[in-house]
């Protein structure tokens, strides 16, 4: 049975990194409410498994593990849901949207203040990357975690961490080139390099 008091070490350790292991949420996810789910299942789950982690070590990258699990899995299970769906439901009418959840579409006043914090070409470039640039982008330069622990996290080798940031980065590079040129943050004759 579980014990019902505080676990040594997991509000100085874990707690901390909340704000981090959101804003990965809600990059992987993308919305806010996906996140914060994605937040609360992470949390929930490393208070349970407290006693398995060696305190001392890094924490953040346990709790990123941690979420990017949880969120393979949920879009594993969507995945199987909503083909499911498609094979039961009919959807050849005039209007295959649900009308009950029209209302609902679009209405994210978390995530609308969160965009207009960040820049909204930047968000928008990050989004647009595939998924395993994404994630490299997201734990190296906006977490700032270390080649190794983005390679344990993703379980991939370091080399692929830094060919997928190098390809990430150099995306992201074309996207914004014309955006930083006009908002003043390089000179018009700075280029980006050809070829690449």
């Amino acid at each position: 049975m579980e014990s019902t008091g505080a676990k040594p070490g997991f509000e100085e350790e874990a707690l901390p990194h909340l704000d981090a292991v959101y804003r990965f949420a809600l990059r992987l996810a993308g919305t806010a409410d996906e996140a914060e789910d994605l937040v609360q299942e992470t949390f929930l789950r490393a208070y349970r498994a407290w006693d398995q982690f060696e305190q001392g070590t890094r924490a953040k990258s346990w709790l990123f593990t941690i979420c990017r699990n949880v969120f393979l899995r949920r879009r594993e299970r969507a995945q199987r849901h909503e083909e499911i769906v498609s094979e039961k439901a009919d959807r050849s009418g005039p209007d295959p949207v649900n009308p009950v959840w029209v209302s609902a579409l679009g209405s994210d006043p978390e995530g609308e203040f969160f965009d207009s914090i960040v820049d909204d070409k930047i968000i928008e470039a990050i989004e647009a990357l595939p998924e395993e640039y994404r994630t490299a982008v997201v734990l190296s330069d906006v977490e700032g975690l270390p080649y190794q622990e983005i390679a344990e996290l993703i379980e991939v080798p370091v080399g692929t961490v830094k060919s997928r940031l190098f390809r990430g980065r150099r995306r992201l590079q074309k996207v914004l080139y014309e955006h930083a040129v006009e908002m003043g943050y390089i000179p018009a004759s700075a280029g980006v390099e050809e070829g690449a």
